[in-house]
């Protein structure tokens, strides 16, 4: 396992350095995205002083959803590129298993999103003027965060399996995105509450919130629901990724696109 994080990590980096573009592009396309949110809102709202620590939650939500985003294509855009290119069955016939493999790929290219991230953020709060607190907890929400959106990943991956092209979905499933995590649900009370907290990530934003746009501590009742909320859709991902693994290989469409 430690050779395969090595060479997937060495993939990743090979490929950031031979397309600079690619990284560079997507960094000016969501600063840019965010830019233009940001003072059309503040056209309308009039200045950022009026906003708050709402801005500070909007730039928060924002910046998680680039980094689910990255999370939830990467998996779905690699199996597409693997089988354009051929290359799908060599990965499914590798000694690791196509899971370990796609696994490992997506915690080595985590380290590239999570420092790409860091880089619209700086560029964000420098543009707004926002302050947000970086306590030493906030890695314990971040990893209930990155756990629910794999899961998600690994059900996006399953879809490009078995139906091959998903891009359409995918990005229909971004503006859904988008408005959720948006939306201040851990203000939520009653029945409400309880839908945010059994859907995909919210928890886990409402935490990020609390702790970098209103400085509030760890509530650790919530985070043991962020972590359940994150272990369960992790767990479910990985069962249709295997379901859908068996039913392709079962069809003879592994290949196919």
């Amino acid at each position: 396992m430690v050779d395969l994080f090595i060479g997937e990590f060495k993939r990743t980096w090979l490929q950031t350095l031979r397309y600079p573009t690619e990284a560079i592009g997507g960094v000016v396309i969501l600063t840019a995205v965010f830019y233009g949110i940001f003072f059309s809102t503040q056209y309308m709202a009039g200045s950022a002083s009026a906003f708050g620590d709402r801005l500070d939650s909007l730039v928060v939500g924002y910046v998680t959803w680039t980094l689910v985003l990255y999370i939830l294509n990467d998996t779905a855009t690699s199996l597409q590129m693997e089988s354009q290119t051929g290359t799908l069955e060599q990965v499914f016939l590798s000694p690791f298993g196509a899971f370990k493999v796609f696994l490992v790929r997506s915690v080595a290219s985590l380290t590239l999103r999570l420092l790409l991230i860091l880089v619209v953020l700086g560029l964000i709060l420098w543009i707004t003027g926002s302050q947000l607190a970086f306590p030493s907890l906030l890695f314990l929400p971040l990893l209930t965060l990155i756990l629910a959106a794999s899961g998600l990943a690994f059900l996006a991956g399953s879809l490009a399996l078995v139906f091959k092209r998903v891009q359409q979905l995918l990005g229909l499933f971004q503006f859904v995105l988008l408005f959720l995590l948006a939306t201040p649900t851990e203000d939520w009370t009653g029945t409400a509450r309880t839908v945010a907290n059994m859907l995909p990530i919210l928890p886990s934003i409402g935490l990020l919130r609390g702790l970098m746009a209103k400085g509030e501590a760890l509530d650790w009742g919530l985070w043991a629901i962020a972590l359940a909320n994150g272990l369960i859709y992790f767990a479910l991902g990985v069962t249709v990724f295997r379901w859908a693994e068996r039913k392709v290989k079962k069809q003879g469409t592994l290949g196919g696109y």
